[in-house]
């Protein structure tokens, strides 16, 4: 997994300063560690944006103003609900050999066969919580759907691991990744026979 540097500032938490810090371009959050103190900090607006809204999933050093670098993973981001822009972020960090769950986005391979019937392809979780490692975790959990016919799921059960050696999904494990679902055109007949029979 690919490791991002991000520069981070101490703040003190004061009336209003989180509103003034987010008018000058800066995010508020906090960075924790199990059995330390949880720090307060703020970040560039643009620089986390990048990161939150990249298609994969990054380790972060974050780098501090005395030039000290702690590893990290975001664990949460919360959204304006109006404006959808970022106002609050979460780091937790981590040692070289700690265990930490990491949300890994899911990528596909493979010539399907449903496809080439026809079908058309469902991704219903594009990302999945993996278990383990910091250094072992991968960019993407790669999916192959080369044998997977129309009418067929891959369950998360079926993600073959053997891959990603020391990591485990933190997900149900009867939970559908991938689904091929019918034609369009077997969708069209079934909801104009549902229309004709309401």
């Amino acid at each position: 997994m690919e490791t991002i540097v991000l520069g981070v500032q101490l703040r003190a938490i004061t009336k209003n300063g989180a509103e003034k810090l987010r008018s000058n371009g800066q995010v508020p959050g906090v960075i924790y560690h199990k059995g330390e103190e949880t720090v307060p900090v703020s970040v560039n607006e643009i620089a986390l944006e990048k990161l939150v809204h990249s298609p994969e999933s990054h380790i972060i050093d974050l780098q501090f103003p005395d030039g000290k670098v702690k590893r990290s993973v975001i664990k949460d981001v919360q959204f304006h609900p109006v404006t959808d822009r970022i106002i609050h972020t979460d780091f937790q960090l981590f040692s070289a050999d700690e265990v930490v769950e990491l949300e890994v986005p899911v990528s596909v391979t493979g010539n399907c066969i449903g496809i080439e019937k026809g079908g058309k392809l469902l991704i219903s979780l594009h990302s999945l919580t993996l278990k383990g490692r910091p250094d072992d975790m991968p960019d993407h959990l790669v999916i192959d759907i080369s044998a997977l016919e129309i009418g067929h799921s891959i369950h998360v059960n079926e993600i073959p691991m053997a891959s990603y050696p020391g990591l485990t999904i933190m997900v149900d494990p009867k939970a559908p990744v991938i689904t091929v679902q019918g034609a369009n055109k077997e969708t069209e007949e079934t909801a104009v026979a549902a229309e004709s029979a309401s």
